[in-house]
């Protein structure tokens, strides 16, 4: 078993075991206790109580927070005519079409973080599925990367859009900001995420719905908030 650092250590002594912290002294927290020597993401992980087994119960989308990520994301738009025209005064960091999804199949190639593709592209890209799919850059309607509005797919992922989903466990994860935001910028990004999670349970959900929520920086221990903090 790895052994944990020092400083991770004396992070970890902050925070007292079992406790359920407010979203403000959780925020304070996990700045707190970031052990990284950069400025380190800070990311949410949500558990939910759904069964993902079942399509009706699984959670797919994609949010743009009010004061972005502090991450810029490199755009690949794969689009024609007056939709690729729109990507690059939209500030997209490649557009092509056949060319680049060439390019990606043959050289492997992959500097970007988001793909966006008009409809059109979607049945040439589709073979690259095993490719793009387990790397999550396979665009999909629900997140809005399959659009003949490539204008504003490209300004929502500058402005700071972030894809979510669930996982094997019922567990949604995602970066919220970093950790020199400040308090107030973080605590509004986090409760913009969590307002949309809370509104998109799906129909089919039975019980409690929220299970639990944690906040981390990158190399930094969690910071379990209490639920209430996102009643309204």
């Amino acid at each position: 078993m790895k052994k944990k650092s020092r400083k991770y250590t004396e992070a970890l002594s902050k925070i007292e075991k079992g406790k359920l912290y407010s979203i403000e002294e959780a925020t304070k927290l996990v700045k707190e206790t970031s052990t990284s020597k950069f400025d380190g993401s800070v990311e949410i992980a949500v558990r939910l109580n759904l069964d993902v087994k079942k399509n009706d119960q699984q959670l797919r989308g994609a949010i743009v927070l009010p004061h972005g990520t502090g991450k810029t994301k490199k755009v690949l738009v794969l689009a024609k005519g007056d939709a690729a025209k729109a990507a690059t005064e939209a500030g997209a960091d490649y557009v092509g079409d056949v060319d680049l999804i060439t390019k990606i199949d043959k050289e492997n190639w992959l500097d970007f973080d988001v793909i966006i593709a008009t409809p059109e592209m979607m049945p040439l890209l589709g073979r690259l599925g095993k490719v793009l799919g387990p790397k999550g850059l396979m665009p999909n309607p629900k997140t809005g990367t399959v659009t003949m509005d490539t204008k504003k797919a490209v300004e929502d992922v500058k402005k700071g859009r972030v894809e979510y989903r669930t996982d094997s466990y019922a567990n949604v994860h995602a970066i919220v900001g970093k950790v020199s935001f400040d308090d107030e910028k973080l605590i509004d990004n986090i409760k913009t995420f969590m307002d949309v999670i809370i509104k998109s349970k799906p129909q089919a959900a039975k019980g409690v719905y929220l299970k639990g929520v944690t906040l981390a920086s990158t190399m930094g221990p969690g910071v379990k908030v209490d639920l209430t903090s996102f009643d309204k």
